[in-house]
């Protein structure tokens, strides 16, 4: 039993419960609807949900240290709105793709940069940068600007056939991609390593002699790479630009990462997590669907009550860790002390 325990102990337990929760909701939407259970509501969760799930796991580095972007639905408003502009023009789909990842890794540059070295709260300049972003799109047009792109509609419309009848798009091998790398980067670099020191105690990461500051830059440069792949990702789902898209979708990345059970105070977490987040707010949106009945705002109040369950589990599993220090601390002392009496 005590093996068991130990084990258990190695693992988060927020992000286990995020899977237990996205089996139930899945088990439940079966029992419910018959049809639920398929193939294609699996493909479909990842399909309507690539771009999001991007856009999660990169806010989750901000998070990570402790840190927050709230920019990252606007910055796929403003690339959307880049993109169907240039190509209006006739540029080239490649170039624009490539320019609009650049914007996006110079755009979250500066705000690490203003965070980092002006000592600047990321919630300020996160939201500044959101309004910033926002003003953008509206200086390019006040309408949506269709993309009729030849070569942009077929990067849209390229489908990897699993089954006959099934399939899954570039955006979902995107997703896959970026996840992995993202994964990979977090468990097994100096810079994933840091980011979680950050998170853990900033001071301590300095005292360690590690990258700090630039580590700090380079989270947000990551979460702003993520936004503008979330854009590009946006426009080949809605082949359109307009400076209203991904209105709150900050919000659903955050709770996705809430959800998945990356703790808003940093230093723990999994890259898996704001996947697991995604897919929960997914099943619970293709429930709403297949009711039929509901309002779609139903899905709001469903993951709004979610993420504050999980948020009460991550305080209480957080508090209970800090009486088990003290506990341990306080037992360590008195033993020192008997020591030093014997003596």
């Amino acid at each position: 039993m005590s093996r068991l325990k130990i084990k258990l102990g190695n693992f988060n337990i927020p992000l286990l419960a995020s899977i237990g929760i996205f089996l139930l909701l899945f088990l439940a939407g079966s029992v419910m609807y018959p049809s639920f259970l398929s193939l294609r509501v699996v493909l479909n969760l990842f399909i309507n949900n690539a771009h999001l799930i991007v856009l999660a796991c990169g806010i989750c580095f901000p998070i990570l240290t402790g840190g927050i972007d709230l920019s990252v639905g606007a910055v796929i408003a403003m690339t959307s709105m880049i993109a169907a502009a240039l190509l209006q023009k006739g540029l080239n789909a490649f170039i624009v793709i490539v320019l609009c990842l650049l914007i996006g890794i110079v755009f979250g540059t500066v705000q690490g940069f203003l965070i980092q070295y002006f000592k600047m709260h990321p919630w300020i300049v996160t939201l500044a940068g959101m309004f910033f972003a926002r003003g953008v799109c509206y200086l390019i047009s006040i309408e949506s600007i269709p993309i009729t792109d030849d070569t942009f509609y077929k990067l849209s419309q390229f489908k990897i056939y699993l089954l006959p009848g099934y399939f899954i798009s570039l955006n979902v091998l995107i997703a896959i991609v970026f996840v992995l790398a993202c994964i990979y980067v977090s468990k097994y670099t100096q810079f994933g390593r840091t980011v979680f020191a950050i998170g853990g105690n900033m001071q301590s990461a300095i005292l360690m002699g590690l990258p700090v500051d630039r580590t700090r830059i380079m989270i947000y440069s990551l979460s702003g790479f993520g936004s503008s792949l979330a854009g590009v990702m946006f426009s080949f789902y809605t082949l359109s630009g307009y400076g209203l898209h991904a209105q709150g979708l900050e919000m659903d990345a955050i709770a996705a990462c809430v959800i998945g059970g990356v703790l808003l105070t940093g230093g723990v977490g999994s890259l898996i997590g704001p996947v697991i987040g995604v897919l929960i707010t997914g099943v619970i949106r293709t429930m709403v669907d297949f009711q039929g009945t509901l309002s779609s705002w139903w899905t709001k109040i469903f993951v709004g009550l979610l993420m504050l369950l999980c948020i009460v589990m991550q305080v209480a599993i957080v508090n209970r860790g800090k009486r088990t220090k003290d506990k341990k601390k306080t037992k360590e002392e008195t033993i020192d002390e008997s020591i030093d009496v014997v003596v």
